[in-house]
């Protein structure tokens, strides 16, 4: 493909998509460029600190209870207290939590404040997807998650490298850092980012069903009992234990394979080059694809090729290969599912029904690293790689079964979301500060 080309590309990918929707992008941006201590979090407590790594998979578990706390909390605050709020009152105490964690030395301390770290620095999450539905139009939706996760990985890409260099120098560092750009993250978001929340009119559709619901009517409770939504999250939370261990069980096998800090930064840091590079263009062929096929593809993709690593060992080109193909899984998964999430959400549900989505993460990021930890010490890293590949088919077979009973209903959900939001009311001029 010519220059001239990538480039015409590249324009029609970021045209027609609202101001606000840029301000909330480069919130999300200023926070991946600071997001070291996740990443880094397990290799931190084994080879810096000398724990098991039954321990930081414990810990880091920990993290993941903590998001899976802030999920469901945070997804009700966002419809009661506002998207903005929630956003603050999450990126503010985060920073707090993250700066003292770094300065723990006692193993139940550091456990208490990674479980309070995990809690603050989820509970945007909810917040900041409702609002990006909120601004942007239903046609765009795809493709604007497609964005913000394009700057997630930006940002992530450019934090591993760095993250990798700082912690053979200062692992205090990369605790003060994060801090600091989450600090900066609150500050645009209070300065560029007025509320979004849609006003409760009585008139909400929930739009899975095509029913009227009463906006006030719509709790935790509803979302539980919508069956096609739970799958949903059921088979998102199978994809994120496989592919959640890429943060605790990979760093651990690496390291002990013979594998520094530096070099598990550089090749984490491949998979956020590879999804800045071939994000945008990737997302321009998928956007207006049928889901079902997209993430079953997905899945085997991630699977399997978290799966290689069973055959890496002390090879660092099988573990490059391995990231090339688990990251064209993710690439595709993420805004594929996230445009399902939007179109199967009520207008006054959306924080609810995000953070129950967000959910499967946090219980994934709660069990996964237990698993992960165990599996490795018991009976090593290629056990655990070769039980992803398992969970990656199991779940592309959920996807292939779940979304072959849904064709006929699926035009109905999206003409009802089109409904809610299409034409001026999709606009930012129509959102009210």
């Amino acid at each position: 493909m010519s220059f001239s080309r990538l480039r015409r590309s590249a324009a029609a990918s970021v045209r027609g998509l609202p101001a606000q929707f840029w301000w909330l992008w480069t919130s999300t941006l200023i926070s991946r460029l600071g997001a070291f201590v996740a990443t880094f979090l397990a290799l931190y407590l084994t080879a810096e600190r000398g724990f098991s790594a039954s321990y930081a998979g414990l810990v880091v578990a920990l993290f993941g209870l903590g998001g899976a706390v802030a999920s469901v909390t945070a997804g009700v605050l966002t419809d009661r207290l506002g998207r903005r709020p929630t956003m603050l009152a999450a990126q503010c105490s985060a920073a707090v939590c993250i700066a003292v964690l770094g300065f723990m030395e006692r193993p139940v301390l550091i456990a208490a404040l990674t479980f309070l770290v995990g809690l603050t620095s989820n509970a945007s999450r909810p917040a900041v997807q409702a609002m990006l539905a909120d601004v942007v139009a239903p046609a765009d939706r795809v493709r604007a998650f497609a964005l913000n996760y394009w700057a997630i990985n930006l940002g992530f890409a450019v934090s591993s490298t760095a993250a990798g260099l700082i912690a053979q120098y200062s692992y205090h560092a990369l605790f003060l850092g994060e801090a600091t750009m989450l600090l900066c993250c609150a500050a645009v978001v209070a300065v560029k980012l007025p509320e979004t929340r849609p006003e409760r009119d009585g008139g909400a559709t929930a739009g899975q069903d095509g029913g009227g619901a009463d906006a006030a009517r719509i709790s935790v409770g509803t979302v539980l009992r919508d069956k096609r939504f739970m799958a949903v999250v059921a088979l998102n939370l199978l994809v994120a234990l496989a592919f959640l261990q890429t943060f605790t069980a990979l760093p651990i096998s690496m390291g002990r394979a013979g594998f520094s800090s530096a070099d598990f930064g550089t090749v984490i840091a491949l998979n956020g080059l590879l999804i800045v590079v071939l994000q945008i263009p990737l997302t321009r062929l998928i956007e207006h694809r049928a889901p079902a096929g997209l993430l079953t593809l997905s899945s085997l993709l991630v699977g399997w090729g978290l799966g290689i690593q069973a055959f890496a060992g002390s090879t660092l080109a099988l573990y490059v290969v391995a990231l090339c193909v688990w990251t064209l899984g993710e690439m595709i998964n993420s805004p594929t599912q996230m445009g399902l999430v939007v179109r199967l959400s009520p207008l006054h549900g959306r924080g609810r029904y995000q953070g129950m989505f967000n959910l499967s993460f946090g219980v994934a990021s709660l069990v996964g690293p237990l698993i992960g930890g165990v599996v490795i010490d018991r009976y090593g890293p290629p056990t655990l790689w070769g039980g992803t590949a398992v969970i990656g088919t199991l779940t592309a077979v959920g996807y292939g079964l779940l979304l072959r009973r849904l064709p006929a209903e699926q035009p109905t959900a999206e003409a009802v979301i089109a409904g809610d939001l299409g034409g001026e009311a999709a606009r930012p001029d129509a959102t009210h500060a």
